[in-house]
C-alpha cells in the first residue's frame, strides 16, 4: 500500500506529489460521502465523515495543511467517521488509510507515501465503506 521514502528523496517535488494525494483523497472523500450518506442513514450510523485528517504526532491542528508535512512526526489520512452504535470514543476514527508519513528520527528521518501507481485509492475508500456497513 505505501512506499518507504528515504531522506535523500524528501524534497520538493515529493512535497507537490504529497500536497496533490492530499487534494485528490480530499475530493475523493467529498464524492464517496455523499455517494454512502442515505446508506450509513438508513442503518442509523448518522453524520457519515470522510476527509483527510492531518497531524504531528498525535495533535490535530484546524489550521494544519500539507505544506508542513515535511515537519518531524507529520502524518496525513483518508479518515472515515460516522455517530452511531460502537463508535463513542472521539479518540479513534472508524477507519483510516494512511496517505503519507514523516518520521523526523533524531539525525535522519524517512517517510511512507501511499502508492497511487499500484492501489486505487477510491476503491480502498469504498472497502473502507463496506466493512463499516457490514459491522
Amino acid at each position: 500500500m505505501s512506499v518507504c521514502v528515504p531522506e535523500s528523496e524528501i524534497n520538493e517535488e515529493l512535497k507537490r506529489k504529497i500536497v496533490q494525494l492530499e487534494s485528490f483523497g480530499e475530493q475523493l472523500g467529498k464524492v464517496l460521502q455523499k455517494k454512502y450518506e442515505g446508506v450509513f442513514e438508513s442503518q442509523g450510523k448518522q453524520n457519515l465523515r470522510i476527509w483527510v485528517c492531518r497531524d504531528i504526532d498525535g495533535d490535530e491542528k484546524d489550521d494544519l495543511t500539507s505544506e508542513k508535512c515535511f515537519e518531524k512526526e507529520y502524518r496525513s489520512q483518508i479518515v472515515i467517521d460516522f455517530d452511531g452504535p460502537n463508535f463513542e470514543d472521539d479518540e479513534f476514527y472508524a477507519y483510516y488509510i494512511e496517505l503519507w508519513y514523516y518520521y523526523g528520527g533524531f539525525f535522519k528521518g524517512s517517510g511512507t507515501l501511499y502508492d497511487l501507481s499500484n492501489n486505487d485509492l477510491e476503491t480502498e475508500i469504498e472497502e473502507g465503506l463496506k466493512i463499516l456497513l457490514n459491522n
